[in-house]
C-alpha cells in the first residue's frame, strides 16, 4: 500500500523508467545496457519503498502517546518552546532517514487547538537550528489526560514539501494519517514537564506502535 501523496511522483517515475528501458535497446554495449536497466529499476524500487504506507493495528488510548513517525529517537531533553507555549517542555525528537516510512500519524487523541505552517530553510534535520529555521508545521492537540501536546514536522536537507492534514477545531484520532514529509526529515514532540518517557536515545521508533509515554 502506498501513500496518496506519492501517487504523482510514482507515476512520473514509472513513466521515466519505462522510457529508459525502451531507450536502452539503442545501447549496443550489452553490459552497459543491462546496467542502465538495473539502475532504472532500482530507482523505481527506492521511490516505491519511500512512499509505502503500511497498515498497522493501533492500540488507541488517551493514557498513552504513540510515536508519530518511524525513525530513531535522537533527542530527549527539556527545551524552551517559543512559538505556542512560551515555556519549557520535554522534547522527544525522532529522526527519519530516507529509507523510513514517512507517514506522520496522530500521536494522541484530542482536539486540534493550533496548526500553522512555517516556510524556511532546508538544513539537515539533526541541525540544532532545524526546529526553528527549517520549513516546518506546528500542531497542538488538546488531550483529556495530557492536556496540550505539540508536535512539529520539520523538513530536512532533502525534504521539499511538508503535508499537514491537521486543521484547528478538528478531532485527531490516535494513529490515523496526519500528513507526510517528502524525503528525509524529523518530528519533535513537546510534552508537559515531568512526563516519564518510555523511549531511550538511539531507540528505533515505529509510528503508531511505539509508546512514547504512558500514564
Amino acid at each position: 500500500m502506498f501513500h496518496k501523496e506519492g501517487a504523482k511522483i510514482i507515476l512520473i517515475t514509472l513513466a521515466i523508467v519505462v522510457a529508459v528501458i525502451f531507450a536502452s535497446d539503442f545501447i549496443t554495449i550489452q553490459w552497459l545496457r543491462i546496467s542502465v536497466i538495473i539502475l532504472a529499476v532500482v530507482f523505481l524500487i527506492l521511490i516505491l519503498q519511500f512512499f509505502r504506507n503500511p497498515t498497522r493495528e493501533i492500540e488507541n488510548s488517551d493514557n498513552h502517546i504513540l510515536a508519530p513517525v518511524d525513525g530513531k529517537v535522537v533527542v530527549i531533553e527539556e527545551v524552551y518552546e517559543p512559538e505556542y507555549f512560551k515555556d519549557n517542555r520535554l522534547m522527544v525528537s525522532i529522526f527519519m532517514s530516507p529509507i523510513n516510512v514517512h507517514v506522520t500519524r496522530y500521536a494522541l487523541n484530542g482536539v486540534v487547538k493550533y496548526s500553522k505552517y512555517h516556510p524556511g530553510k532546508f538544513l539537515v534535520a539533526w541541525h540544532p537550528k532545524a526546529s526553528e529555521e527549517n520549513e516546518r508545521t506546528t500542531v497542538v492537540i488538546n488531550n483529556r489526560v495530557y492536556g496540550e501536546v505539540m508536535y512539529r514536522q520539520i523538513a530536512g536537507a532533502l525534504a521539499k514539501r511538508i503535508i499537514n492534514y491537521a486543521k484547528e477545531g478538528m478531532r485527531a484520532v490516535q494513529g490515523k494519517d496526519a500528513g507526510f514529509i517528502k524525503f528525509g526529515s524529523r518530528v519533535d514532540i513537546y510534552l508537559p514537564l515531568g512526563t516519564d518517557v518510555n523511549v531511550k536515545l538511539g531507540q528505533k521508533a515505529i509510528g503508531g506502535k511505539t509508546v512514547i509515554c504512558k500514564k
